[in-house]
């Protein structure tokens, strides 16, 4: 359980010296920011994360923000984190990796609160909201970039609020510092309407962010979040759906991958046959993803923001770049990839480990069934116009096992997935390469996806002579043992 207490960032420089090197630096931007706040609130927890306590950030500091009349910025409050960078460079959470490199995971969360009038004290909601995106960073080993969203499904504060998502940005104020253990930036946190998630989701999440910007009951310069914000950007100025219809159209989606209920079948071979994907991916005992195929998905996944003619499937390859950029929709924080330690993802030796021949082997499959829970299915419209329309890829990664449907185009170079066999597996991956024509063809017979209130499940769509059928199934079929 967390307590609240007066932050010791006031130390003297005596003592101050004899502070962890990671956790002075960062006390020295904030004090750089807020000479006149020496000691704010903090939250910390009892039990910090390497003594096995629950919650990954050893402490959160608010501070009081006067905001800047002149950039019509409001009063609010400041919460900055403490934990995702090393703050301590003995390895008793983070491994120390030299002072060139990200520090940690290279990152601390922040957040803007608009202050409510006659408010002396900041709301520690917060606090709870940033422990539960750090738990998510350290069980699934992803790390956040600009741009990226988080679908929350729930009313950041456990109001009544329409702001249940979140955008991350770089902040507004605190600036990147170099400390002994490594790089740390400030990722800022901004809520979101639904409407506004499913804007970036279709276009990007900075796109997005700049409309916040222009509007300031909606965030303004600084992106203050004001959870009794009851509309959206768009209600507030409808112009501005006009500048994200035209950016899908011109730009296409940045979001290549998405965590998904999702499951595929091989209905081209009987169910008896030894071999038939059903047993790979429905059975009790799913056959697992090599740690090549795995990089692979995960590479996918981080270069999606690239925009070029052609996008490029990466080479299988294990080594980590943690300042890849990649969006992702992180749907109830559940892990993208399968588990594995930090030490390993950084060893390029470790994932080119001897892999089983079945495995390694593209089969070529006549007919498939595939499988979305609602809020999955919802976004193949994006995948088709924001991503394959452009010449790019998307990926759905099971949160339950090792499944991957990956949708690819013609101008996808590296894909096992051709012309004349358009869909593709290596053990539970599936690739699916759509031609444009098909693609438009889709997308007009999908647009009852586009009213998810109206839709009745089970709903099954089916392409016959391209031996292809789409299943929405409800939540509960995905929970089954046996889906």
């Amino acid at each position: 359980m967390d307590e609240l207490r007066p932050s010791s960032g006031s130390a003297s420089h005596g003592v101050a010296s004899m502070f962890p090197p990671g956790l002075q630096a960062i006390y020295g931007e904030c004090r750089r920011l807020y000479p006149d706040q020496p000691n704010p609130l903090q939250v910390t927890a009892i039990v910090k994360y390497w003594l096995g306590g629950p919650d990954p950030l050893d402490y959160i500091s608010m501070y009081r923000n006067m905001g800047s009349p002149s950039q019509e910025v409001q009063e609010h409050w400041h919460y900055v984190s403490f934990g995702l960078s090393d703050l301590y460079g003995d390895s008793r959470v983070h491994e120390f990796t030299g002072p060139e490199v990200p520090s940690g995971f290279g990152f601390e969360l922040t957040f803007r609160l608009k202050r409510e009038a006659g408010e002396t004290a900041p709301p520690t909601w917060p606090a709870e909201l940033m422990q539960g995106l750090a738990r998510y960073v350290f069980q699934s080993e992803n790390t956040f970039c600009s741009g990226d969203h988080v679908s929350w499904h729930s009313p950041l504060d456990n109001s009544e609020s329409r702001i249940q998502h979140m955008l991350l940005t770089e902040d507004a104020q605190l600036q990147p510092v170099r400390t002994p253990l490594g790089l740390v930036t400030f990722l800022q946190i901004v809520g979101i309407c639904a409407e506004e998630l499913q804007a970036a989701q279709q276009w990007n999440g900075q796109g997005v962010l700049d409309l916040l910007r222009g509007v300031r009951v909606a965030g303004g310069p600084w992106l203050i979040t004001d959870m009794r914000r009851g509309e959206t950007v768009f209600d507030i100025d409808p112009h501005l759906q006009e500048r994200v219809d035209k950016g899908i159209d011109s730009d296409g989606s940045n979001l290549s991958g998405v965590s998904a209920k999702c499951a595929w079948d091989d209905v081209s071979r009987p169910p008896e046959d030894e071999d038939d994907s059903r047993s790979i991916c429905v059975g009790s005992q799913p056959r697992r993803l090599s740690d090549k195929d795995t990089e692979q998905i995960r590479e996918a996944l981080r270069r999606g923001l690239e925009i070029n003619s052609k996008t490029v499937l990466p080479p299988i390859s294990g080594q980590r770049q943690s300042h890849d950029r990649a969006q992702q929709s992180v749907g109830h924080l559940q892990s993208q990839q399968t588990s594995r330690s930090r030490k390993d993802s950084l060893e390029s030796e470790r994932s080119a480990a001897i892999v089983p021949h079945e495995l390694v082997r593209t089969r070529q499959l006549e007919s498939i069934h595939l499988k979305f829970n609602l809020e999955s299915g919802t976004l193949l419209p994006l995948c088709l116009r924001g991503r394959l329309l452009h010449g790019r890829h998307f990926t759905y990664k099971s949160i339950s096992g090792d499944t991957a449907i990956t949708f690819v185009s013609l101008g996808v170079e590296g894909a096992f997935a051709t012309e004349e066999h358009p869909y593709a597996a290596h053990g539970p991956w599936l690739q699916v390469l759509l031609t444009e024509e098909f693609v438009e063809q889709m997308l007009e017979d999908l647009q009852d996806l586009s009213v998810r209130e109206e839709l009745t499940l089970p709903r099954e769509f089916s392409w016959t002579d391209k031996k292809l059928k789409i299943s929405i199934l409800p939540d509960c079929v995905f929970d089954s043992p046996l889906q």
